[in-house]
């Protein structure tokens, strides 16, 4: 059973944290992140089904920069308004769990250099300075890839079209995406 995590933002529209399949490598479900990470929810333990997204209990959106959160935000109201939902799968994560991920990854693909092609170490990570989310579903991915740049939001890798960070002035171009994590480390790009 998924659970759903509703953060509401102005004009009704909605940012959600939210358990889901997800078949992408390096984004795990709210409830494995949430589950995993002891100080990413509310306060004592407790998960409230609607939490606010000016809710500073929850780590994984409160420790996102706050240029980010606010796009991120004014993206969901938009995004909403034209029918379309935009989930948090992951927002700001520890370097712990940044760490685990890795190491996961690694198990998986068999290397380092293919893991990073996935998921980036907790040193280089946007997710663990919080200047990076994923967000979810697909059709949400698409709208931001889409309208993102309105905001400033880019999808920064080619192969993970759910991870979005401050890459521009909004309603500037965003920047060609690498092709994946791994080739910022090549070109020197933090």
């Amino acid at each position: 059973m998924a659970t759903t995590r509703r953060l509401f933002v102005p004009a009704l529209a909605m940012l959600t944290l939210t358990a889901c399949s997800n078949t992408e490598p390096d984004t795990p479900t709210a409830a494995n992140y949430l589950a995993s990470q002891p100080d990413s929810g509310p306060a004592g333990g407790e998960i409230d089904d609607r939490i606010g997204l000016d809710n500073t209990d929850l780590p994984a959106l409160a420790r996102l920069d706050p240029v980010l959160l606010k796009a991120l935000r004014s993206a969901a109201a938009d995004a909403t308004s034209s029918g379309v939902d935009v989930y948090v799968t992951s927002g700001w994560r520890s370097a712990a769990y940044q760490q685990r991920l890795f190491d996961e990854a690694v198990r998986r693909y068999g290397s380092t250099d293919e893991a990073r092609r996935w998921v980036q170490t907790p040193n280089n990570s946007k997710h663990v300075t919080g200047r990076a989310v994923d967000v979810g579903p697909t059709d949400a991915a698409d709208w931001m890839s889409r309208h993102g740049n309105d905001y400033g939001l880019c999808q920064t890798y080619a192969n993970e079209m759910w991870h979005f960070e401050m890459a521009t002035t909004p309603g500037d171009t965003c920047p060609v995406a690498l092709d994946d994590p791994s080739d910022e480390r090549a070109e020197g790009r933090r």
